[in-house]
């Protein structure tokens, strides 16, 4: 027996039995439904021991509103807002830029200006560093298509010399693999009309680009000319 198990706690019998209300005739248990429904039991008031918070109008309270009462709170916040407590950071403010939600609510010229902005005059950006060493494309190999791994060593190599064949130990011959085979005409032609489509997808989407901006740019000078106008 477990010695830091109190003896008061033993003594508590264990019941994993499933529950009376599971054996309960369905014409007693539609009773007790339509008894509880109709004349529910008197309980004692509850003891509330912690401190309340409030926490304003429950979501369950807030789906069961009807729909024009939500439509006049929208009015009410819109017309007068609530006006909340300043807020109190205690974190230290990390700046971040410009958020996503408020480059959302921008309208669509600034971002049509901003856009034609970095295209006209981009901002400089300062030098890459590059730590890895640069790495000749030409010496790769034919059968893969990563570099090889001793063009890629920056120590001088060593070149030790051949063991006599004498002495050395007979290997396996590891079969070669098989050379690449070559496409054949139908794979080639269908490669090549392949291209072309691609090439007149491209050469069209570039082209509604071309009208798209252009529509726009109308537009905003139209706005521009009719706000001084205006004025």
């Amino acid at each position: 027996m477990d010695q830091s198990v109190p003896e008061s706690h033993l003594d508590i019998p264990v019941d994993i039995s499933p529950p009376a209300s599971l054996s309960v005739p369905l014409w007693r248990s539609l009773l007790q439904g339509l008894k509880d429904r109709f004349a529910p039991g008197h309980l004692p008031p509850l003891q509330v021991t912690s401190e309340p918070v409030d926490v304003g109008m429950l979501l369950g309270d807030v789906l069961g509103l009807p729909w024009f009462r939500t439509v006049f709170t929208s009015v009410g916040d819109v017309i007068s807002p609530e006006t909340l407590p300043p807020l109190q950071v205690e974190s230290r403010p990390v700046d971040v830029g410009e958020l996503i939600s408020d480059q959302m609510s921008h309208p669509w010229w600034s971002s049509l200006i901003r856009n034609l902005a970095d295209r006209v005059s981009p901002e400089r950006m300062p030098a890459m560093v590059i730590t890895s060493s640069p790495v000749n494309p030409e010496q790769t190999s034919e059968l893969l298509l990563v570099p090889r791994w001793s063009h890629l060593i920056d120590t001088p190599k060593v070149f030790y010399p051949d063991i006599p064949v004498s002495t050395a130990r007979l290997q396996p011959r590891i079969p070669r693999p098989a050379p690449l085979r070559k496409p054949a005409a139908k794979e080639d032609e269908f490669t090549r009309v392949l291209t072309l489509e691609k090439q007149g997808q491209l050469r069209r989407s570039r082209i509604r680009e071309a009208m798209w901006i252009s529509v726009a740019v109308i537009e905003v000078a139209a706005l521009v000319a009719g706000h001084f106008l205006a004025h």
